[in-house]
């Protein structure tokens, strides 16, 4: 095999390329899991997923690659939604679709059934192939869903010139406020992709034990977001990734321009080649920031998780474009007894893609999946194996399933 290394270079003049080849070659790497000993019992019995080899698909090995991959040939299972638009307190309106699962054998009572609160990523909505995998998990368990569409992202109008942001979570609050007055005897459960792992991290430390959820589970989340605006904007991440997430956003941008131009320069703002130039110009000052630096602190969720109250369990690909891994919390999460940070080498931006034909479910579902089931099936067996005087939200939310 070694005898072969300097023939086969020269099939590839790009060294990234050769590298990802020969990193195939090897043996997959176990993931690292870094959290408490009560969390990894736990997480080891019910989410075993955690303890597998990854292996990333053989002809898609490198970050990059995976992310691009996935975003262009993922599956997307069907999911019939039923629309609900609510008002802010500001006067605005925010979009939810809602999967009720009424055909539930696990969960008929629907003032019980578990909801799983869904946060799609930047420009992302209810028709992502990852909110549509999760949603599939979900249901397939018996729990009911509903999508979190950010202001001006689920097809409705803008009726005030306000969007959304990383930092802010008084639209969270007010998804989770009508949740349970709908459903107050059913648990919630949040799980946020990418921004919207930043948003319910945020909220999740902002309300810490008044949350509303008993457990949170973020995939990608960029955990410093001024070290990411850096790694997105290394000059293949600008091309592949960053120019385009910028032209999503100015789109949004040019689609509600009639209210957004009370408030900002729009002609400027459509100007953005960058993500850190469209929060320069747009995020920041709607927001109040006196900077975009400013703004990417308040944002970045990494700092803020010792105010947290629940179980939650982070997943992030170590080549990730969009999450460095100099930014990952190990420090800080190798002192809390309810957060748990899974490591992979390989997998990308939402990808963590197996196989050799990628399309379905990877590893990144059936985690999900296995955390969901294991926080609200087992219920309060669960807790026995964690520390009761920890998480008493959770307890008390549980015993009412």
């Amino acid at each position: 095999m070694l005898d072969m290394l300097p023939r086969l270079s020269l099939y590839f003049k790009n060294p990234c390329a050769f590298r990802h080849f020969i990193l195939s070659l090897l043996p997959p790497q176990m993931p690292a899991l870094v959290c408490s000993e009560a969390f990894s019992t736990f997480l080891h019995k019910h989410c075993p997923v955690v303890a597998e080899r990854f292996s990333p698909t053989p002809w898609c090995w490198g970050g990059r690659l995976q992310t691009l991959v996935c975003a262009l040939i993922k599956s997307r299972p069907p999911v019939a939604y039923r629309n609900e638009l609510i008002r802010t307190v500001d006067g605005g309106q925010i979009s939810l679709d809602w999967v009720d699962n009424q055909a539930s054998h696990s969960y008929p009572e629907s003032s019980t059934r578990p909801t799983v609160l869904i946060l799609p990523g930047l420009t992302g909505n209810s028709q992502q192939p990852y909110v549509l995998h999760a949603i599939n998990q979900a249901t397939r368990h018996g729990y009911r869903c509903v999508v979190f569409n950010n202001r001006g992202l689920g097809g409705e109008e803008l009726l005030t010139p306000v969007t959304y942001c990383a930092a802010n979570t008084s639209d969270l609050e007010r998804v989770v406020t009508h949740v349970k007055g709908l459903y107050p005897h059913a648990p919630v459960l949040g799980a946020g992709v990418s921004l919207g792992g930043m948003v319910l991290l945020n909220y999740l430390a902002r309300k810490r034990s008044e949350s509303g959820m008993v457990a949170g589970i973020t995939i990608s989340v960029p955990w410093d977001a001024q070290k990411s605006s850096d790694s997105m904007e290394e000059p293949l991440n600008w091309l592949l990734f960053n120019k385009y997430l910028t032209s999503g956003l100015c789109r949004a941008v040019t689609r509600h321009r009639k209210i957004l131009e009370k408030v900002v320069d729009v002609d400027y703002v459509l100007k953005a080649r960058t993500i850190r130039e469209f929060d320069e110009r747009f995020t920041s000052l709607l927001f109040g920031y006196k900077s975009c630096t400013d703004y990417y602190r308040d944002a970045s969720p990494d700092k803020k998780l010792p105010r947290t109250a629940v179980p939650i369990l982070c997943l992030n690909a170590a080549d990730d474009p969009f999450s460095p891994q100099t930014a990952f919390p190990v420090n800080i999460v190798q002192n809390l007894p309810n957060v748990a940070l899974l490591l992979t080498a390989h997998g990308g931006h939402i990808a963590f893609l197996q196989g050799l034909f990628p399309r379905g479910e990877s590893y990144m579902e059936r985690l999900f999946g296995q955390f969901v089931q294991a926080l609200l099936d087992n219920g309060l067996l669960c807790l026995q194996e964690f520390d009761l005087n920890l998480i008493p939200l959770l307890h008390d939310q549980l015993e009412n399933i």
